[in-house]
């Protein structure tokens, strides 16, 4: 069965990040695909110093999550604005991956997420052109969440026209 793996694009505790994973870990479901998600926040706390550029590979912790990555073939990046883009940990992330095969020809969907009213714009033109860089196909629909505090309830999506979006962008990265 093919699986889709879900990055939650933050390790900020508090973010909703996970939480929006979790909504589309279950749309993934309904699918009748496999579903997994990274969690950002469980990353070790030193992989900066002890699993980038000269020390990828060497960190026995964040190669599970680079096994992870290069073995998808399929991406969806929960992505959060901050200060304009997207959190420096998702960009440590990428950087401490497998260039260029964790991407290279591979599929991904982005979906912003934020208090504010852009939607993670921004956010998601930066990662979008990153991705491309990388090789990876990056699906043209990207839902943005905007005020997403407001449409979340003990982790249930309450807002129709953004589950709505996210449902139809599920169906087309299944179709990518």
């Amino acid at each position: 069965m093919a699986k889709i793996l879900i990055i939650s694009g933050t390790n900020r505790a508090e973010a909703v990040s996970l939480t929006i994973a979790k909504v589309y870990a279950e749309l993934v479901i309904e699918a009748g695909y496999e579903a997994d998600i990274i969690d950002l926040r469980e990353l070790p706390s030193d992989y900066t110093s002890t699993a980038l550029y000269d020390n990828a590979g060497k960190n026995e912790q964040f190669n599970v999550f680079r096994d992870k990555m290069k073995n998808a073939n399929k991406f969806v990046f929960i992505v959060p604005e901050y200060n304009g883009s997207f959190p420096g940990v998702l960009k440590a992330f990428i950087d401490g991956l497998d260039f260029p095969d964790t991407f290279t020809g591979k599929k991904a969907a982005l979906v912003g997420v934020s208090v504010g009213m852009l939607g993670s714009s921004h956010a998601m033109s930066h990662l979008t052109d990153i991705l491309n860089y990388c090789g990876t196909h990056v699906l043209a629909r990207k839902p943005r969440l905007t005020d997403i505090a407001k449409f979340l309830v003990d982790g249930v999506l309450t807002n129709d026209s953004y589950s709505r979006q996210l449902h139809e962008q599920t169906k087309e990265l299944i179709d990518f």
